[in-house]
């Protein structure tokens, strides 16, 4: 039986089909149209617009973030700002019929499809899941180097494995662009109960700008939903996939990444092996582990998990978080770290819902605000641990590499009035010269001194909201210097 090989007329078709525009009424399929954009789409934008520097954008994230609608939605603007449909081409490279097809093939496939002259004429490519193209980072840097009229875009959902290769093969010719899962801001936001929180008014008390809650018992019911539901879109507008999370982010975004994306791009062979880790984590996102313990409980060498974890980080499953000592010093081997799912929601989908009252809540919500900053530098954040005492999250300051602030996460208010269970943060503190520290609360806002330390307590959710606020709103990492009147909520020094 002679095969036949799939036709360039065949080819031709399903590339018409990917792009409407190009007929009708010159607008994006109503799926994408009808969709709010998220807030990223306000970083994302201009550099997708931005003709003035050759480079590729790099869009990167985990599955289900939304980095198809946003590569419309980008579509659909350049269209209402007056760009010719036909200088628009979308591929969904990871579409079988485009198997083995370079970008130059599928670019001469575009300008058959639309009469184009794509070697002169200033045109957008977006190239949607390029991962699946080998040597992509090749081919791309090659178009880029090539054609200085292609503002080529290409996405991808093993955003570590993709930076990786963007960094070595793309350097100068590649800009990336991280979509991490929904923040709490964003979920808010999406849903329309932005009008849950509001500014502070009047003088804010040492130059913190946090956000307040009209009904903090109403802003927590949210995040409670959003620690469960709330870091892919499709989840937050589905009461189908919300009775049952398990179906959509288990088998769509979890077990395709660990069933699929990772034995293909790693050539992983022992599957189970890796899922059994990856539970194991989840179930303990937040929790310090060491790789001598996670080989001892599961049999597998300690080489061999090392290399499971980089790959579940590379596929946006976790994020590994280095441990310093009572002095905010590094150590020189990493035989302890934390490792955080990089989205709360994940747990819901293993394990179960959490309610407010439960006892693992308190590490989902450490979860949740670190999950707040991966848009940023979190090369930045450690946590200290020491035989004493423990402090949540930790950031050094890149100049000085000494400790630049400090936060505890606590789902309580009982650190509120007991102080004395506080001893460790307060020893940090003084152990490495911070005048202040923030410590969160369930309900409540307020400021204390003990032992020469300024103490403010802000609850967990808001927060939660306000860094994943500023994140996207300043551009920026708000790294606040000790003594000073600058704080993790308000937008400060470097650039993310």
């Amino acid at each position: 039986m002679h095969m036949q090989e799939i036709a360039a007329a065949d080819i031709i078709r399903r590339i018409r089909v990917e792009n409407p525009w190009w007929e009708g009424d010159h607008s994006i399929a109503p799926t994408y149209h009808e969709l709010k954009p998220r807030a990223y789409f306000a970083l994302f934008f201009p550099l997708v617009k931005n003709l003035s520097v050759r480079r590729a954008v790099v869009l990167m994230g985990p599955r289900r973030v939304g980095k198809t609608v946003i590569i419309h939605q980008a579509i659909q603007a350049l269209l209402d700002q007056g760009s010719d449909p036909k200088s628009l081409c979308y591929f969904s490279v990871d579409h079988p019929i485009y198997n083995g097809l370079s970008l130059d093939k599928l670019l001469e496939y575009y300008g058959q499809a639309t009469g184009v002259d794509y070697r002169s004429k200033q045109i957008y490519a977006f190239f949607d899941e390029i991962q699946y193209l080998r040597e992509w980072e090749l081919h791309l840097k090659s178009t880029v180097d090539t054609f200085s009229n292609i503002k080529a875009l290409a996405s991808g959902s093993a955003a570590a494995a993709l930076r990786l290769k963007s960094e070595e093969s793309g350097a100068g010719r590649f800009t990336n662009f991280l979509l991490p899962p929904l923040t709490f801001y964003e979920y808010l936001d999406l849903l329309g109960k932005t009008d849950l929180v509001k500014k502070p008014s009047g003088p804010v008390p040492r130059g913190r700008q946090y956000f307040v809650a009209k009904n903090i018992d109403e802003v927590n019911q949210q995040f409670v939903e959003y620690l469960n539901f709330g870091g892919y879109p499709e989840v937050i507008f589905s009461s189908q996939i919300r009775s049952d999370p398990t179906r959509f982010i288990k088998s769509d975004i979890i077990d395709k990444v660990l069933l699929r994306d990772l034995p293909s791009l790693y050539g992983i062979s022992d599957i189970q092996e890796l899922n059994y880790l990856f539970t194991a984590l989840a179930f303990n996102t937040a929790k310090e582990v060491s790789l001598g313990e996670l080989s001892k409980n599961s049999g597998v060498a300690k080489n061999t998990i090392k290399r499971y974890i980089e790959y579940l980080e590379a596929a946006f499953l976790i994020k590994v978080v280095h441990r310093v000592d009572r002095n905010a010093k590094r150590f020189r081997r990493a035989n302890f770290f934390k490792v955080y799912l990089a989205n709360p929601s994940m747990r819901a989908a293993l394990f179960s819902p959490v309610k407010s009252s439960d006892e693992a809540i308190g590490p989902l919500a450490e979860t949740a605000i670190f999950s707040q900053w991966f848009h940023s530098q979190l090369s930045t954040l450690y946590y200290a641990r020491w035989p004493e005492g423990e402090v949540d999250i930790v950031s050094l300051s890149a100049d000085t590499q000494k400790a630049a602030w400090a936060v505890e996460v606590k789902w309580s208010d009982r650190y509120c009035e007991r102080h004395e269970e506080l001893k460790n943060v307060i020893n940090f503190c003084h152990s490495n010269g911070l005048a202040d520290v923030l410590v969160t609360s369930k309900t409540k806002a307020l400021t204390c001194n003990v032992d020469n330390v300024t103490i403010e307590f802000a609850p967990t959710s808001l927060y939660c909201y306000t860094v994943g606020f500023n994140v996207i709103h300043s551009k920026q990492l708000f790294e606040p210097k000790p003594r000073a009147s600058k704080s993790l909520a308000s937008p400060t020094v470097e650039r993310s």
